[in-house]
């Protein structure tokens, strides 16, 4: 069974893991857990989520791990850093969006990678950010297992994501489509989603 975990800080941004989450829940080969470094979190949105695990209990053996935004992520962990580190240098998939991006590049985590992020001034007084020549000015950039994008991509993070962990299918783009293109758009393009 292949695993994704989710990491959730206190006031991450619902909006930005919903979609690759709810793709990947579908799948009957994968199981959605979620982390923190505290047993409840809430989203900006307002929602409670008992988190499935401490930040502490994780070990670099999941097939994804995905750094959800937020407004929390400005304070260090030294068990999540490590954590990315050994993500990294085992190869597994590693997503961020939003402010998990800001994470990364304060920890030295984004060091010889291309990549992107909400605003790369922002990281200027970070003493780890090693290679601003690597940013690119773009929604998602992948390079090898690392993804990272703005917190205006959640859908283009999502399929970047999925086609990364070679789960792209042709139901996980049109279903992606759908909500990028509206229905009237998508009905167009495909036909109606809902008639059988």
């Amino acid at each position: 069974m292949k695993q994704a975990i989710f990491i959730m800080m206190d006031h991450y941004a619902d909006w930005e893991g919903a979609y690759l989450s709810s793709q990947l829940n579908q799948m009957a080969d994968w199981v959605v857990k979620t982390a923190s470094n505290q047993s409840e979190v809430t989203s900006i949105g307002g929602w409670t989520t008992l988190v499935d695990y401490q930040i502490s209990e994780l070990k670099p053996e999941m097939t994804l791990l995905v750094l959800i935004g937020g407004n929390a992520w400005q304070h260090d962990d030294p068990r999540l850093t490590a954590l990315v580190q050994q993500c990294l240098q085992r190869k597994v998939i590693v997503g961020a969006i939003c402010g998990a991006v800001d994470y990364l590049a304060r920890n030295g985590l984004l060091t010889g990678y291309n990549h992107t992020g909400n605003a790369q001034f922002l990281w200027q007084s970070f003493p780890r950010y090693q290679n601003p020549t690597d940013f690119e000015p773009q929604q998602v950039v992948v390079d090898r297992q690392l993804v990272t994008a703005n917190g205006t991509a959640a859908l283009a993070f999502t399929s970047a994501v999925l086609k990364a962990s070679g789960q792209l299918t042709t139901a996980a783009k049109q279903a992606l489509d759908l909500q990028q293109l509206g229905y009237y758009e998508y009905t167009r393009q495909y036909g109606d989603p809902f008639k059988p």
